[in-house]
């Protein structure tokens, strides 16, 4: 475990209200289905981790209908409620995005992302992981919804 994720686990323990001052939460059947949490609040999902490719597009027309292409693509499986997380990396050691996936497996998984014109073109390469995570992250496009005031 890395000593930055240590000292964060330490500091949401420190920083955590007492057990006995927290409201037990209230279980939601509809929306655990909703959702298809397991009995613990979990689910299966599929990261995906783009890494720069063999393929750098030139600056031009070119590279921008690509990547216009890419944002487009997020939103269509996003909107058809298989991709649930997206986003940019900083770039190190070539990582410079994810993806998370709603989806039973990794072979469902490559098929979506082999849709998306910045795999197609080689700009980037996909890396690809089973992840057992929250069933929430799910509602997380209603959420971040209300939270932007500007859609791309």
């Amino acid at each position: 475990m890395s000593f930055k994720l240590a000292g964060a686990l330490a500091a949401l323990l420190v920083l955590a209200p007492p057990v006995a001052a927290q409201q037990a939460p209230t279980y939601d059947e509809a929306l655990a289905t909703k959702y298809g949490a397991d009995e613990y609040g979990m689910r299966a999902y599929v990261l995906v981790i783009l890494k720069t490719g063999p393929n750098t597009m030139p600056a031009g027309p070119e590279r921008e209908a690509m990547f216009r292409g890419h944002f487009a693509n997020m939103q269509r499986l996003s909107d058809e409620g298989k991709l649930v997380l997206a986003g940019p990396l900083d770039g190190v050691d070539g990582w410079r995005g994810l993806f998370v996936f709603a989806v039973a497996d990794i072979d469902e998984a490559r098929q979506l992302a082999a849709t998306d014109p910045v795999l197609v073109n080689g700009e980037m390469v996909a890396e690809y992981h089973a992840y057992y995570g929250s069933a929430a992250l799910i509602g997380l496009r209603e959420v971040h919804e209300r939270l932007a005031r500007k859609q791309p």
